[in-house]
């Protein structure tokens, strides 16, 4: 019987004077859709920054592409959509946070990686313990 994937855990982690930090191999793993190892980094909720599989993105537009005339998803949309990126890693296992990202969520240097379901949270360490 074939279970669906999902990912899950968290590692702490730092981010480095370049803006990088290392993926955790599960997590990466669980991002290769045929083959490639790209996915999405935007603005998540609660203060978080969350990366997408590729898959989930294309899902995503699909579903707001239906929505983008609606008055009230327009900020959500400026505000999701302006702040996406798509990216992947280096050999590795490094992913630059985008600065506008690390800014938005007041990201410093010291980090937590969750795997949440379908997408993967990254969250401030400070910020994380006070959610907890």
């Amino acid at each position: 019987m074939m279970t669906s994937f999902f990912f899950s855990g968290s590692t702490e982690t730092k981010i480095d004077e370049k803006n990088r930090f290392v993926l955790p191999q599960q997590m990466r793993y669980g991002l290769v859709e045929n083959g490639e190892l790209e996915f999405y980094m935007a603005l998540g909720l609660g203060g978080s920054v969350s990366i997408y599989r590729k898959s989930d993105m294309d899902k995503i537009v699909e579903a707001f592409k239906k929505k983008q005339h609606v008055a009230k998803y327009q900020k959500f949309m400026t505000l999701f959509f302006s702040t996406l990126h798509q990216l992947s890693c280096d050999k590795l296992g490094r992913v630059v946070m985008p600065l506008s990202l690390k800014k938005a969520a007041s990201i410093e240097n010291e980090i937590v990686v969750c795997g949440v379901l379908n997408k993967i949270e990254i969250w401030s360490a400070a910020k994380y313990e006070e959610k907890l």
